[in-house]
């Protein structure tokens, strides 16, 4: 999509845009309250707040509800679970943007580039093997996050060369790179034949909240919101990056060591995911893809919107998985790829889709 085609798509009036932001801040906020009220556990709605204003805001008039089973249900598995569902949406999100703006490829996604493999190999062989025990507790979100800023440097150089990178080079790199990913994290499994590790793998490559707690909660939502932040304030170049770099050069600014700056955050974004969530794709392709084409590209504005509407998305396919089947769980990754794969399908098949709608 050319420069001028993007220059002339109509903007979303200031007042609207602040007006739908603010009916996103509540649609966040009651997303949040509202499903913690659902899952397997018997519990009534005035339970769970009562929980709920008690660990908030410690009233005395609900101390009843400051222990025991329906506090633990309410506080130790519900809430955790929803924070980590908002802080990975928001981080796939953002990432998904970001990614689809540094290879100027609206198909781009950690998941489809493969960078979500290379963390979840990291996360394997940490799980397994204890590598980078050094870093402590933290260890298996380090080794995540190494895995997908390898990964990620690992698919730009393969797409990039024979010449500059396109849409097919980018997604065969990242086939290519998640297949490498895959078979080693498999040779690992075998090795080490450990059916209580096995079972920890089988999390990664699902993707579930299942494991959520305020461990997870206390080091990834930072990380993704000082990320979002930090990609928020870059917009400008973000939106130079869709012009280019032969004109992004014309006007004073050379964005390839931007570009690789951007990656390694990116990398460090959905490493922590990974490490919260296992492997959950497609949210960093559809979130953006939805997004643009209602509001348009301006990183902006775009940024925001995204993180917001991927947290939204995020919480309420984790009430889907945990409502859809009785007295089971299902995976959130199958039930979220069950929606982008098609969704995926149809873009690659839609030859006029381009960055906001635009042909390209």
């Amino acid at each position: 999509m050319t420069g001028t085609k993007q220059g002339k798509q109509k903007k979303l009036p200031f007042q609207v845009y602040i007006f739908i932001l603010a009916g996103l801040l509540f649609l966040l906020v009651f997303s949040v309250l509202a499903s913690i009220t659902f899952g397997n556990a018997d519990i009534s709605v005035r339970e769970v707040y009562s929980v709920v204003l008690y660990e908030l805001f410690h009233i005395d008039r609900f101390s009843a509800f400051s222990s025991g089973a329906v506090h633990d249900v309410v506080w130790v598995i519900r809430f955790p679970r929803v924070v980590v569902a908002l802080t990975v949406g928001i981080g796939l999100s953002v990432c998904g943007v970001v990614m689809q703006a540094v290879v100027k490829n609206p198909h781009a996604d950690p998941y489809v580039l493969g960078i979500s493999s290379g963390a979840s190999l990291g996360a394997t062989l940490a799980v397994l093997f204890g590598v980078g025990y050094v870093f402590g507790a933290n260890s298996v979100g380090v080794m995540a996050f190494l895995g997908a800023m390898v990964t990620s440097f690992a698919v730009l150089f393969i797409a990039g060369t024979g010449g500059p990178s396109n849409a097919g080079k980018l997604i065969l790199a990242g086939m290519a790179v998640s297949a490498v990913c895959a078979a080693f994290s498999n040779f690992a499994i075998y090795l080490e034949n450990n059916t209580n590790a096995n079972t920890e793998i089988l999390f990664w490559t699902m993707g579930s909240l299942s494991n959520a707690n305020w461990s997870k909660v206390t080091v990834t939502l930072p990380v993704m919101i000082l990320g979002t932040l930090i990609f928020w304030s870059q917009f400008r170049n973000l939106n130079l990056m869709l012009l280019g770099d032969e004109v992004s050069i014309t006007l004073g600014t050379d964005l390839r060591r931007v570009r690789n700056r951007y990656m390694v955050m990116a990398s460090l974004m959905v490493g922590f995911a990974v490490y919260a969530s296992g492997t959950i794709g497609f949210v960093g392709l559809i979130i953006p893809h939805a997004v643009r084409m209602i509001f348009g590209t301006d990183h902006k504005r775009l940024i925001p919107l995204c993180a917001l509407v991927g947290g939204i998305f995020l919480i309420w396919a984790d009430v889907l998985c945990r409502v859809l089947l009785k007295n089971a769980e299902l995976p959130i990754g199958i039930l979220v790829s069950m929606i982008g794969a098609p969704c995926f399908i149809y873009l690659m098949m839609k030859r006029s889709y381009g960055f906001g709608g635009g042909k390209s």
